[in-house]
């Protein structure tokens, strides 16, 4: 596995192209057994702003799974933090944006997804052996449609409306 800073460097470099690209270049759909790229937009759970990452994904039926990895290190990655605070976001896909609201799988269902991920990595389970705490799969469903507000502004790091 390589040395947490080089993914997270990994990860920094993907954003970065995704941003100087004005998103045409970063965000895929999952292919064949495979798994894609999409924007999470989250809200501060502190400040109230817009927070925007490029996070792993597969698809189960409408809903998108992801993987709370934050580089195999330690604690929690903010916005799953934040998306504890608010379950309500959206997400960039290649063909759209859209609102989600997320929770966390449990049982039966964590352990499918779970599969299906190890499906992609044999290793996954020593990864996620390094962190301190499971590692949480996220269930993205369909989200409430939130036109007008906040929510439908493409742009992270602005403040929130009331």
């Amino acid at each position: 596995m390589p040395p947490r800073w080089f993914v997270r460097l990994a990860w920094s470099v993907h954003r970065g192209v995704y941003r100087l690209t004005g998103g045409r270049v970063g965000l895929w759909r999952p292919r064949g057994a495979g798994w894609g790229a999409l924007r999470l937009t989250t809200t501060g759970r502190r400040t109230g702003r817009r927070r925007g990452v490029i996070v792993a994904y597969i698809e189960d039926g409408p809903n998108l799974a992801v993987l709370t990895m934050n580089g195999w290190g330690e604690g929690e990655p903010a916005w799953w933090l934040n998306l504890r605070a608010d379950p309500d976001a959206t997400v960039e896909l290649v063909d759209g944006r859209r609102p989600v609201r997320a929770r966390a799988a449990v049982g039966d269902e964590r352990s499918r997804l779970w599969a299906r991920w190890r499906e992609m990595d044999a290793n996954l389970d020593g990864y996620a052996a390094r962190r301190p705490s499971e590692t949480a799969v996220v269930v993205l469903e369909p989200g409430p449609r939130a036109s007008g507000t906040a929510r439908d502004d493409p742009t992270a790091d602005q403040p929130r409306s009331p």
